[in-house]
């Protein structure tokens, strides 16, 4: 089969399509023809060497998600999966025409989506909606906060946020990325730079009852500060560093809490619950229109290296779909 494959640690160089074995679906497994995958941040990082697949992935060959049809299924798994249109999360391996993955990640193609649009749902909306409903638990008129909101999680997360009857707001650097996420149920979109003043004459006192940080340390003070009272802070990324100076005496005094989430190194039982739960909360959205995939641009499996230049420069709103075959 043909897949990306990283030919050591470095730059774009080390990125090189070549012709790998196909692989088999063990116990527990299925096997997809990938239709599509997408570029995540972690790929990036993976090929820098700062962000090593866990044990078991594909250790050279990257990606995080994928669309496609199942063409072979491993033992202990029910044949009925055999030639359904499904996307799914994993721990590597999905730059490939083939991947192999534990059967309990798979979702069904969501209803009125194409495989290609599917291939943008599985990371973004799995962890967005991890963030926001099984640790943020948030729930209708609640006040949440997306940093990052024009990257494919920070556009995902605002369309749950809203669908949950929440008052949505966000932060981008980007003057153009705050207009366009504005059409995802924002009520308002704030600098990155100087968001924390903004944000705070707006709300005045009341606070924000969860917030999904892409950023971490250089957001850390501000987030805390902001947090309503039993308020949330889910810390999902670290673009701004890892290391911040924290006051704990807000978080005691406000009965605040800090929670990290991360859904590449979890097991595959765990990675099947978050799937499940995704898919049954958004079955009935698809076809209203409550949330969708939202797609920058479409590369070729050749045109990797040109995909992941455009992330690196945060050049993207919402996802960049890799079409594999």
């Amino acid at each position: 089969m043909r897949a990306i494959v990283y030919e050591g640690v470095g730059g774009p160089e080390v990125i090189q399509v070549r012709e790998v074995e196909t692989p088999e679906p063990g116990s527990g497994q299925v096997r997809v023809r990938v239709c599509a995958t997408a570029v995540n941040r972690a790929d990036l990082l993976q090929r820098m060497g700062a962000y090593p697949p866990p044990p078991g992935a594909s250790r050279d060959i990257p990606g995080l998600e994928f669309s496609g049809v199942v063409d072979a299924v491993g033992a202990d798994v029910d044949a009925a999966w055999e030639g359904r249109e499904v996307c799914g999360i994993a721990g590597g391996g999905t730059y490939a025409e083939f991947v192999c993955v534990d059967a309990g990640v798979l979702m069904r193609r969501p209803e009125g989506l194409t495989l290609e649009q599917a291939a943008a749902v599985p990371e973004a909306f799995v962890t967005a909606h991890d963030a926001l409903v099984t640790i943020g638990a948030v729930a209708e008129r609640a006040t949440v906060l997306v940093h990052a909101v024009g990257s494919g999680v920070g556009v995902a997360a605002a369309q749950i946020a809203a669908a949950c009857g929440a008052r949505v707001f966000g932060t981008a650097r980007s003057s153009e990325k705050r207009a366009r996420a504005m059409e995802f149920g924002l009520e308002a979109a704030f600098d990155g730079e100087s968001w924390e003043g903004s944000l705070r004459d707006t709300l005045g006192e009341r606070g924000v009852d969860v917030i999904v940080d892409f950023v971490g340390a250089n957001y850390l003070r501000a987030n805390v500060a902001l947090l309503a009272p039993r308020g949330r802070l889910v810390v999902v990324g670290l673009l701004g560093g890892a290391r911040a100076e924290l006051d704990l005496s807000q978080l005691l005094r406000k009965r605040a809490r800090i929670e990290g989430t991360v859904l590449r190194s979890r097991s595959d039982v765990e990675k099947a619950a978050a799937s499940a739960a995704f898919e049954a909360w958004s079955a009935p959205r698809w076809a209203t229109g409550a949330v969708r995939p939202v797609i920058d641009r479409v590369f070729s499996l050749d045109q990797a290296a040109e995909a992941q230049a455009v992330m690196a420069a945060n050049d993207n709103f919402g996802k960049i779909v890799l079409r594999v075959q």
